[in-house]
């Protein structure tokens, strides 16, 4: 069956990529690639953003010099859905991760498709070395370890959350390891992860290869425990501050400098002038955690602005100029920019589109194509689906399963105050490409084969992001 138009749209970089392989050759020394990715770091929650009692210099610096997004998304309103189509290029539950994929099987709502092309395995193609650093959550046991996706190297932590940012352990587990090795870190998660950085740049200093390192911080995800110094400078600074928010900020401001220290290590160790740089975050922030999700309604797990919008910056000495952009971006965007940028074809389908010539200086129209979210949960979502399907600036989202569907004007409603009447070309295109979506879904199993079909005792998880 011929796919329709509707869904061509999404798709165009497919056939895009390869044609435009010899004019985006921009270098005979391939690029560093670092992919920062914060977790549930709100959209606002940065000095250079929205926060105002916020301090995160280093951070800001980085956005200052690189082109910094005004509209970037996240593939999904929570974590693991949206990592599989940052690392993909394709919608979620098209690799089959709807959901977050956790330790208890009847909170667990995905499982990546065998099938699946990562990001880092068409850069091994092109002679990179890769490696993940920080939070995986794609999977807990084989074939979806990090070793067997893609990453020659992983140090890191296999799960969702942990517990407590010092013992590093989840439900009583020690998710850590080294490759296939459990390993037992001391130490803050956020300082431990810098550190793992800061030795693999100093032995990748003489390697001829180039590598794509993804690091992956915990931070600022709840629970929320700053070291405690860092937590004393913000009480100290800002009279009268929210206990909770006063601690996700120091968090923020502790990952902000531990950053800080990833970029000096690629300034002295003669890797920066040739590496790109990301930084974003995997959703929005958590609205118990007070975050600042900046002039968005919603927050993390909602399919409102507030919990997919997210930072976006990307830095590239002298190829990218720094500016802000109101372009449209999403983060599976970023699988068929490098391949791109890298001169790597993709001949298989995603959902994603290059944003080479945009990120270069180009004119580029980034919003004419459809786009979806849907997130499946179990809390107040009972296993159902939420969702959303955006093109140009209309927005039509169901936030959750027992609530009528909204459209939105994005560009006159930006804080989707407003349902507009649902009639007219504009809402039918949207209702047909969630259709014509969930169709094709249908097909892509979510659940591991020979998953426990027993009920045993419920996950004691709240509706409302907690994962």
């Amino acid at each position: 069956m011929k796919t329709p138009l509707l869904y061509l749209t999404a798709t165009v970089a497919v056939v895009s990529v390869a044609e435009s392989a010899a004019a985006t050759k921009v270098s005979n020394q391939k690029p560093n690639i670092l992919l920062i990715l914060a977790d549930d770091l709100g959209w606002g929650d940065l000095s250079c953003q929205y926060a105002k009692d916020m301090h995160t210099p280093n951070l800001d610096a980085l956005f200052a010099k690189s082109l910094a997004a005004n509209d970037c998304h996240a593939n999904s309103a929570v974590s693991s859905p949206s990592r599989a189509g940052l690392l993909t290029g394709r919608y979620p539950d098209m690799v089959g991760v709807p959901g977050v994929i956790r330790t208890q099987p009847l909170a667990s709502w995905g499982y990546l498709s065998p099938k699946a092309v990562l990001l880092p395995q068409m850069l091994k193609k092109a002679g990179y070395t890769t490696a993940l650093i920080g939070k995986w959550h794609l999977g807990l046991e084989s074939p979806n370890l990090p070793n067997e996706r893609g990453f020659d190297m992983f140090h890191g932590f296999l799960g969702d959350m942990m517990d407590d940012y010092y013992t590093h352990r989840r439900g009583g587990l020690n998710l850590m390891r080294y490759n296939r090795q459990e390993v037992d870190p001391k130490g803050h998660a956020t300082e431990v992860f810098t550190q793992w950085t800061i030795d693999y740049l100093n032995r990748q200093k003489n390697n001829k290869a180039p590598f794509f390192l993804l690091l992956t911080y915990n931070a600022p995800h709840y629970p929320l425990q700053p070291p405690q110094e860092w937590l004393d400078r913000v009480l100290a600074r800002e009279a009268g501050i929210n206990p909770i928010r006063a601690k996700l900020v120091a968090l923020i401001e502790h990952l902000d400098s531990e950053v800080g220290k990833v970029l000096s290590t690629l300034e002295s160790t003669g890797q920066m002038d040739n590496t790109i740089i990301v930084f974003t975050s995997d959703n929005g922030g958590h609205a118990p955690s007070m975050a600042n999700n900046g002039p968005t309604r919603g927050a993390k797990s909602d399919m409102y602005e507030g919990g997919i919008k997210v930072p976006f910056c990307i830095y590239w000495k002298e190829r990218i100029k720094p500016r802000r952009t109101d372009n449209f971006l999403i983060l599976s965007d970023l699988f068929p920019t490098f391949c791109d940028i890298l001169s790597i074809p993709v001949r298989h389908e995603i959902d994603g589109m290059s944003l080479w010539p945009l990120f270069r200086g180009e004119e580029q129209v980034t919003d004419d194509r459809y786009v979806v979210w849907s997130l499946r949960a179990h809390g107040d979502m009972f296993g159902k689906t939420s969702d959303a399907v955006r093109y140009k600036g209309y927005k039509l989202l169901q936030n959750r399963p027992d609530k009528p569907y909204e459209l939105f004007d994005l560009h006159a409603d930006p804080l989707e105050s407003d349902s507009l009447e649902k009639k007219g070309q504009i809402y039918q295109g949207l209702v047909k490409q969630l259709i014509y979506h969930y169709n094709m879904v249908g097909s892509i199993p979510y659940q591991a084969p020979g998953r426990p079909t027993t009920l045993g005792e419920f996950p004691k998880v709240d509706g409302n992001g907690k994962d």
